[in-house]
């Protein structure tokens, strides 16, 4: 019995690698927030690895926001789109190390950015540009809730 635990833990964590990021989870015994809150009224600290992150997912996002409104996004550049936020997304996940309470609030703009790539791609039944939207309205969330020099949501 003890050799199939492992393998089992490993199944479960390969079948959905971002899990933990869809959902909030909790962190020292606390509740996860449901809703994104400032910091006493403060946005929250970020570090390098994250601006990096949320930089390459804004750029990308400006970049595809002209053709995205005049209906010129093929269903291949909404799945390139969403390749480039999973994938920024995937190197704040390694790379960031932001206090407990930051932290929490960051899932949950992952969480949507996620969510909008996964729609992006063609999963569930909204449509790839209600994927964008949400994409843009996490990245609004984003600068309105962290500290990020310059940032300008498209």
């Amino acid at each position: 019995m003890k050799t199939k635990l492992p393998t089992l833990l490993l199944a479960l964590l390969l079948a959905a690698p971002w899990a933990s990021w869809a959902e909030p989870h909790h962190h020292h015994g606390s509740d996860a927030p449901q809703k994104l809150q400032l910091n006493a009224g403060k946005k929250w600290a970020t570090d390098e690895a994250l601006r990096r992150a949320m930089n390459e997912i804004n750029q990308a996002m400006t970049l595809a926001v002209p053709q995205i409104h005049h209906n010129r996004f093929s269903d291949g550049d909404y799945q390139k789109l969403a390749g480039t936020v999973s994938k920024s997304v995937s190197y704040a996940v390694d790379n960031c190390k932001l206090q407990p309470k930051a932290d929490a609030m960051l899932h949950l703009v992952i969480a949507d950015l996620l969510a909008g790539a996964e729609i992006m791609e063609g999963k569930g039944s909204e449509t790839r540009h209600d994927g964008a939207v949400k994409v843009l309205h996490a990245l609004q969330a984003y600068g309105n809730h962290f500290q990020h020099p310059g940032w300008k949501t498209p």
